[in-house]
């Protein structure tokens, strides 16, 4: 049996304006999915899928042209074998010669926007021996900085560094980077562990975004070229983040980006929602939904207290959840 194991994310810095070259970053989290892989009899090809509390789905396939023989959930099989059609287009010679079981397994709810499909993207291409952006871009599309938080072992600075583009990481030089018509993903692990970590919280808004219709609405709705300054702006904030020293200086950092963000995609702050909260609030990825980080002094008691009171009753601590060396 094969077994592969992949990390959720979260995206601190740099939402929408990393898919135009900004730099962002990056969380790796510590919960995240499996896939098994077994040789099995039979002239099927199954795949069991299960999150935390139990059977989320399952599917039969024909192992030649990965037909749905049979399955319990049509809308998540039909995805499932676009997804494995796009393995079979990268590697032809995946699904040859063997009958195979597979079985992933999350360990944290699909609906919380974790990343349930990059986890599965980064397994599958693991498993099939290809490239995982490739894999993402025939599938679901995105910016790929959760493809990099997969495998990563610690936050990273994650960049699509543009042949016609100057890098905003200084620390990258500019004749280093490969010269594509594609834009080729930077990934750098950074260190970052502020003092302050007690006093940061995740939680969960109780709604899950689409990243893909987010991506798609902002792009109708901005050109990048005037988008420069927003993102050099965005970009030093996501290199002076990790050297901040106080939770003063964090939240302020925070604060700019999230007025930066405002502008660009035109939508409120998620403090307008919390006028009450002392602290810091920003969100995390696409605006709306998914979980947003708070930063405030208050103790973790005081901050499940009051997310409660407002109905949203998933918090984590920053050690409990993010994955750091």
């Amino acid at each position: 049996m094969n077994r592969f194991y992949s990390h959720g994310k979260f995206l601190l810095t740099g939402e929408y304006l990393v898919l135009d070259g900004a730099l962002a970053l990056a969380l790796p989290l510590k919960l995240g999915q499996t896939l098994s892989v077994e040789t099995r009899q039979g002239a099927s090809l199954q795949w069991e899928a299960h999150r935390p509390d139990g059977p989320w789905f399952s599917v039969t396939l024909s192992p030649e042209n990965l037909e749905i023989l049979d399955c319990d959930d049509p809308p998540k099989a039909e995805k499932l074998a676009q997804i494995l059609n796009a393995v079979k287009q990268l590697n032809p010679k995946a699904f040859e010669g063997n009958n195979l079981k597979f079985a992933t397994r999350l360990y944290f709810d699909p609906n919380w926007g974790l990343g349930s499909s990059s986890t599965l993207i980064a397994n599958l291409a693991r498993w099939a021996n290809i490239d995982p952006y490739e894999l993402l871009k025939l599938t679901f599309g995105g910016s790929g900085y959760d493809i990099a938080c997969a495998t990563a072992e610690q936050p990273i600075y994650y960049q699509l560094i543009d042949e016609n583009a100057v890098c905003l990481d200084c620390s990258v030089p500019r004749n280093d980077a490969k010269r594509q018509s594609e834009p080729t993903p930077m990934v750098e692990p950074v260190a970052f562990s502020p003092s302050f970590t007690k006093h940061l919280f995740y939680v969960y808004q109780g709604q899950k975004q689409s990243s893909s219709k987010e991506i798609k609405a902002f792009q109708k709705k901005v050109n990048p070229a005037d988008l420069q300054k927003d993102m050099e702006a965005v970009s030093e904030i996501s290199k002076a983040l990790p050297k901040c020293q106080s939770l003063d200086e964090f939240a302020m950092l925070l604060q700019c980006h999230e007025r930066i963000i405002a502008r660009c995609i035109g939508q409120e702050p998620v403090q307008k929602r919390f006028p009450d909260f002392e602290g810091t609030l920003k969100s995390l990825g696409a605006w709306g939904g998914d979980f947003v980080l708070a930063a405030t002094e208050w103790d973790e008691s005081q901050v499940k207290a009051y997310f409660k009171e407002k109905g949203l009753e998933v918090v984590f601590g920053h050690n409990e959840l993010v994955l750091n060396q």
